[in-house]
């Protein structure tokens, strides 16, 4: 049996129950509590060191890392049906499951530069964030994490994120003018892989990122929206009241995220 430790509102943990339930695969559930910390208990960390999810084991076996665990999932139990045929697609696939890596660090700048700095500040003192951040096994996400809470919007990390976005949502557009799904005709494990991240920056009220240069990500985005995957993997997860304050909170955010996207070259 397939056992999933993952956060209820973490894009990487959607992004795999959105992979498991478009396999049609079933799996016990360990939900997390992230804000609590139970992600740096001790028998948890046995399982993933960097102490993040989601995390997948299978009669024994432990699988980190949602780019990987989709793979896996559709290699061994979903007989590549997510993945496109022939060698040439097959390569530009793997190519996005590894810039999915870059998307997550800059959804993740995005979102603790504002909505959940917000939170963050609002509910813990100086002193409860430190210690927080102290137990971040990297040090190199812990001085981020701090730059992102101290400075908000202004943390160097930002422009970078933004830029990796537009890269991104660029190479996305093209894809879109060509065919309906990112791989071609046929719906992949990359519109998979994506989906989390597109819908995280929609829920916070940044969807100026893309409707004017980049519509067509929005006719995909609310297309995947209509899926039940994306019902039983992150719709069904997310809570309406904490969902309408993520929406309010990043809004008041976009007048000067907008203003930093326009400066891009």
């Amino acid at each position: 049996m397939l056992i999933l430790y993952h956060g209820s509102t973490s894009v990487c943990s959607q992004k795999v129950r959105v992979g498991l339930a478009e396999l049609g695969l079933s799996y016990d559930s360990v939900i997390l509590d992230l804000q609590k910390g139970d992600q740096f208990a001790p028998d948890y960390r046995k399982l993933n060191p960097s102490a993040v999810v989601p995390t997948l084991v299978n009669d024994g076996l432990v699988v980190v890392e949602s780019s990987l665990i989709l793979e896996y999932l559709d290699r061994e139990m979903g007989s590549g049906q997510l993945s496109p045929k022939g060698e040439a697609a097959q390569v530009a696939a793997d190519h996005w499951m590894l810039r999915t890596l870059d998307m997550h660090a800059a959804i993740n700048t995005l979102s603790f530069s504002t909505a959940a700095r917000d939170r963050i500040r609002a509910k813990k003192t100086p002193e409860e964030i430190a210690q927080d951040l102290e137990r971040m096994p990297d040090p190199v996400s812990r001085a981020k994490r701090q730059s992102l809470l101290e400075d908000g919007l202004a943390s160097v990390h930002v422009m970078q994120a933004l830029l990796v976005l537009r890269r991104a949502f660029t190479d996305m557009q093209a894809a879109f003018e060509a065919h309906d799904w990112m791989m071609g005709s046929a719906f992949s494990k990359v519109d998979v892989a994506l989906i989390a991240y597109v819908d995280r920056l929609d829920r916070l009220g940044f969807s100026g990122l893309w409707l004017n240069e980049f519509p067509a990500i929005d006719g995909w985005l609310r297309a995947m929206q209509t899926r039940q995957s994306y019902a039983t993997g992150i719709a069904a997860f997310a809570d309406p009241v904490a969902s309408k304050t993520l929406r309010q909170s990043g809004e008041r955010y976009w007048p000067d995220l907008e203003e930093r996207w326009l400066k891009l070259p």
